[in-house]
């Protein structure tokens, strides 16, 4: 018996039913497609595109900075050949958003593991220059709060003892750990932080009040956690 070679209209149906929804998108907009597909069928212009308001303007940003990792470190003075000044700041404030997310989901754990601290600072990444951040806790190592105490370099004459040591003091804290970020992304310590890790917890022991652990915030890459340990690393 010979086999058919056209197929049914009802038969057609059942094949059109079953295509992928990524061959369907080209005739929906991004709105639709999020509405019936969901968040992870966006594309990173798409994506951009809901908040700038056009793909034009949201490719041209990504073919601009390379990536949304390079927009998120931005400001909005870098923005404005773009877009308007609120426009730029509203952007800004949305591309961060997510890591602040992050960092609050990781305030309610137990402080003491240098991941947990890495999670409750992860929106140090966009950072574009070096940050120290005092993190105080209390006896039950609960987050109290944390404070930025200098930006730019850091290194033993911006980052001064007096300066790191202060906030635990007027917070009462139980103890505290120090965090910087590197902007390029390697956590690797320099000369200059472990000369300034060794003074700091030269100063705890004197002052009686605990430190922790130093942490260096970077970003992960294979095989690495995105953040350095003096702690784990032996040299604190």
């Amino acid at each position: 018996m010979s086999q058919h070679i056209f197929q049914f209209s009802s038969e057609l149906q059942d094949t059109r039913a079953e295509v992928a929804p990524s061959s369907l998108n080209f005739s929906l907009s991004v709105s639709e497609k999020l509405s019936r597909y969901g968040v992870n069928a966006l594309s990173d212009v798409e994506h951009l595109s809901l908040l700038v308001g056009k793909e034009a303007i949201a490719a041209r940003l990504l073919a601009h900075f390379g990536s949304l990792k390079a927009l998120a470190k931005t400001s909005a003075v870098e923005l404005r050949p773009f877009m308007t000044t609120r426009k730029a700041e509203r952007l800004v404030a949305a591309l961060a958003v997510s890591a602040r997310a992050q960092a609050q989901d990781a305030f309610q754990e137990r402080f003491d593991t240098p991941e947990t601290v890495y999670r409750s600072c992860v929106d140090m990444q966009a950072f574009q220059q070096e940050v120290l951040r005092v993190v105080l806790v209390d006896v039950r190592f609960c987050r109290i709060t944390a404070v930025d105490v200098t930006k730019g370099t850091v290194n033993e004459s911006l980052a001064h003892p007096r300066e790191i040591f202060k906030p635990a003091i007027v917070h009462s804290a139980y103890a505290f750990f120090v965090v910087h970020n590197h902007p390029s992304g390697d956590p690797s310590p320099s000369e200059a932080d472990t000369r300034l890790t060794r003074r700091l917890s030269e100063g705890s022991r004197l002052l009686q009040i605990q430190m922790l652990d130093h942490v260096i915030v970077g970003v992960p890459a294979v095989g690495q956690p995105g953040y350095f340990s003096f702690k784990e690393a032996g040299l604190f």
